[in-house]
Order: structure tokens, then sequence, then C-alpha cells
């Protein structure tokens, strides 16, 4: 029995617990992934440390100056793992938590095996459960989400609808766009941009905010809502070139069959009332 089981390793998880180990709680961290490194471990890898937004470091614990070139997969998985190791936190990897059950006044665990606890803290975060928007219509091309992402690659020959106005979204047209793959945009509103901040100051305002909804009950804007969208140099040059700007909210899918695309059928979106055609392949980064 323990006094608490925290379900999941990433950020929220390893604070939580470096937070009950400095309080003598008896407790337990049941993570699914094989190794350190929660979510961003799954990151494609041509999203560098310098194209991610800012990471907040655990807490007593900094994350030093990196290389901005080298993969965020890469570096955010050996600062979790330093960060386990360090503080000597009691993480069992591999444990993917399958249900949760009240028994009394304890909870049992299923995971790797039964556990109980008195409490339970869920950190599993969004990344193996993404939203998927439905719209009116029919899409039968391949469709991918942000977490299935690889690379431009994977994209190759294709004319490619990004749907969403978050970060990964700007990230994906810029290497789309320089793979040579014809993208669109469609946003539900129109893209925030902002002047990339300098100081601590602008994230110690972000996390007011978000701490202002969640203590009044609301439930937290997603995170583009609140930080908006960072207008960097290849931001910029996204925007000159026609490649970053929106074409609205999808509203229906129209499937119109046609023979100019090899092995395709030639598919249409409507957006705000403009119809775009020949998307084979729509990728879900909201």
């Amino acid at each position: 029995m323990y006094s608490t089981i925290v379900i999941g390793a990433g950020q929220a998880g390893l604070a939580a617990a470096y937070h009950l180990a400095k309080r003598g709680i008896d407790f337990l961290v049941l993570d699914a992934n094989p190794a350190p490194g929660g979510a961003w471990q799954h990151r494609w890898d041509t999203l560098t440390l310098g194209d991610a937004h800012h990471i907040h470091p655990l807490p007593d614990f900094p994350l030093e100056v990196q290389d901005s070139t080298r993969p965020a997969s890469q570096v955010v998985s050996e600062y979790y793992a330093e960060y386990e190791q360090r503080f000597a936190l009691p993480v069992r990897h591999g444990a993917p938590v399958t249900s949760v059950q009240q028994d009394g006044e304890h909870f049992v665990v299923h995971a790797d095996a039964d556990y109980r606890a008195r409490t339970i803290i869920n950190a599993t975060g969004t990344w193996s459960n993404p939203f998927w928007p439905v719209y009116p219509g029919l899409f039968d091309g391949p469709q991918v989400h942000t977490n299935g992402f690889v690379s431009p690659q994977q994209f190759a020959g294709q004319r490619v609808l990004v749907v969403g106005a978050g970060a990964s979204a700007t990230q994906f047209i810029v290497q789309l766009r320089a793979a040579g793959v014809d993208t669109l945009w469609s946003t539900r509103s129109a893209p925030d941009w902002r002047d990339v901040p300098t100081g601590a100051e602008w994230g110690q305002e972000v996390e007011r905010q978000v701490n202002e909804r969640t203590s009044a009950g609301l439930p937290p804007k997603s995170v583009v809502g609140t930080t908006g969208l960072l207008l960097t140099e290849k931001m910029r040059a996204g925007i000159a070139s026609g490649a970053l700007v929106s074409r609205g909210r999808s509203t229906i899918w129209n499937p119109t069959p046609s023979s100019s695309l090899t092995g395709h059928a030639k598919r249409s979106m409507r957006s705000c009332g403009r119809p775009v055609s020949g998307m084979p392949t729509g990728i879900c980064a909201s």
C-alpha cells in the first residue's frame, strides 16, 4: 500500500514525485514508456531544442545550456533520466496503467501488477490520447496526428493540409515546404503571432494566467491560447513566403475523384466558403 501513486513520468509526474519525496511521503511513479523522457522521447528528430518552446527546468535541477541543434527528444530524455537518478525517484518504467478502481477508501491501480494507494496523481498528459476534430463530409486520404509525425519525407510528392494553430503546425509547414511538399494551412481562428519574449517575466505571466483559470475552476486554454505563436526568423520567413497564411476554418470535406493524382482520389476542403482541391493527406496538429 502506497500513500500516493503518480501515473506518468513526464514533466508533471517528476515534479510531483520530487515534492512527494521531499515531504517524506511513500509513493511510486508508474510510467508506460520503456525509458525516461515522457512524451518528449517520441518527438520527431527534426524538432531541435532551438525550435522547441522554452523548457522549464524541473524543481531543484537547472537545465544547463544545451546545443540548440540537438533533437529535443534526446536532450529532454537525458535530462529526465538524470533527474530520476539524482533524486532517487521510485519510477517504474514499462508499466502502462490500464485502469484505476476505487476500493473503499483506497484505489487499486492495474498496470504491470496491481498496486494499492490512498491517493492518485494523474500526470499522463495527452500525447497517447490525442484530440481528433470531427468535420462533416468525407476525407478518405491518409490522416496523421502530431504524435504520428516522423519527418517531411513521409509526405513526399503529396499535397498536405495542416489543421491547427499551434507551434507544431507552423513547424510542420516550415519543414514540409523546405522539403518541397505543397502545403495548405487551416486554423479555427486567426494565428496569434507575438514577438519573441525576453526574460523570465514572460514565463511567469503565462503561469499566472494558467493558475488564474484553474483556480477559478475553469479548464486551461490550449498552450498557444496562452503563449501565442512566437515570431522567430523562420516564422517570419514563412509568413513572407505565403506558407504561414491561414485559409481559415475547415467546415466541410468533399471527395471529388480525379485521375490527375496518381494513386489518390482528388479531394477538396471547403474553408470559409473557399474550395481547396487536390489534397491527398491531412495532418492534425490541434
